[in-house]
């Protein structure tokens, strides 16, 4: 695991970039850097208590993510309750913590979600209570309640997915029609439609043109997703597509929306006996980030969690001096009833032509790119 603390990028500097995208869950328009637009926080004792509740442990991104903010809410005079979900199928963990930490008089409260669309409950109990309330790397879906959002421009991660797949399987075959497949993540994680959304985007033009075939005809994401994020369930599917649709046709790709899933379709393919596909990913785990190098796995993205971490302290400080926290979008994330101030930081794609320099600053996966 990546064991990495805050106060180890405390000293770098974070780029605010105008971002411009959409999705399913955007209004559309310009991203354009500005300050909050809701109030500014009436501030607080520097030794309150900040909530952090997290997904379970589906992956190496969300281990790192508690270390740094148990750290880094110390480092920074905070008192902190950092929390899991037990499970990757329920949402009732995380309710039952966020609604403990309000209870405990938690200031601020920062979610990332097990089921954005299941937590309404409990975060306007906090706002009544008194709590700001920050959504971290996933939007929370149909309430008021939420103040703010602070992830990587997720519909863009999708764009780069898509764009790697197209790329990668025309550096290994020069000319179509390109035979492909399509993942994506739990149904119950917002973000894994603004993924699909954001490759589709890229992929779905192609796919109209015929220059790219899906070989099972698969291409709703009801059937591509995959429950919990879980390895095994991306696996198993992989594993039934292997036998029902390529027996004696060649897959050219495989969009896979992260590197734990991306690794579980390598591995089926592999079981199969058959070649390797161009395979994309996301999150920039160890094991991916080797495979890389490698030549197995195609592309991930680079997200790095120090940095989304460090934000997301940075808006907790300025609530803390009575400021209003800084964001660079309030036009396009619409949890429903609406549009949430955001801080998007700018994703990398990363292949085994730019591996070194993507990570040439990151201790941890420096090392593996020699």
């Amino acid at each position: 695991m990546r064991n990495i603390l805050v106060r180890g990028v405390a000293a770098g500097a974070i780029a605010l970039l105008s971002l411009t995208a959409c999705s399913s869950e955007r209004t559309g328009g310009d991203a354009t850097a500005t300050s909050g637009s809701t109030e500014a926080a009436k501030g607080f004792p520097a030794n309150s208590l900040i909530g952090v509740a997290l997904p379970a442990k589906t992956s190496e991104n969300w281990v790192l993510a508690g270390d740094l903010f148990t750290n880094g809410l110390k480092d920074a005079g905070f008192q902190s309750d950092v929390q899991y979900a037990g499970s990757s199928t329920t949402v009732a963990d995380q309710q039952a913590q966020i609604s403990a930490m309000t209870t405990k008089g938690a200031k601020v409260i920062v979610i990332g979600a097990t089921d954005a669309a299941q937590l309404s409950t409990q975060v306007e109990a906090a706002k009544q209570a008194g709590a700001t309330v920050i959504a971290y790397d996933r939007l929370i879906k149909n309430t008021q309640g939420v103040d703010y959002y602070v992830a990587y421009d997720n519909f863009k991660v999708g764009e780069l997915q898509g764009q790697a797949l197209l790329d990668g399987m025309a550096k290994k075959k020069a000319k179509g029609p390109y035979t492909i497949e399509l993942f994506s993540g739990s149904s119950d994680d917002n973000n894994s439609a603004v993924f699909f959304d954001g490759a589709m985007s890229v992929l779905k033009p192609k796919i109209d043109s015929g220059d790219v075939v899906v070989g099972s005809g698969q291409t709703d994401i009801k059937q591509t997703a995959t429950d919990g994020w879980k390895a095994e369930n991306a696996q198993r599917r992989m594993d039934s597509l292997l036998t029902s649709t390529y027996s004696s046709k060649t897959l050219d790709g495989v969009l896979s929306p992260n590197d734990t899933l991306a690794r579980a379709i390598i591995t089926s393919v592999k079981g199969a006996g058959k070649p390797l596909p161009i395979v994309t990913g996301q999150d920039s785990e160890v094991e991916s980030v080797k495979s890389i190098v490698a030549g197995e796995q195609y592309s991930t993205i680079n997200k790095d969690t120090r940095n989304l971490v460090a934000q997301t302290i940075q808006m907790v400080k300025d609530l803390q001096a009575g400021k209003t926290p800084e964001v660079n979008d309030t036009k396009s994330y619409n949890n429903g009833v609406k549009v949430v101030p955001s801080f998007l930081l700018p994703p990398m794609i990363v292949t085994k032509d730019n591996v070194v320099e993507a990570y040439a600053n990151d201790p941890n996966l420096a090392p593996l790119t020699k």
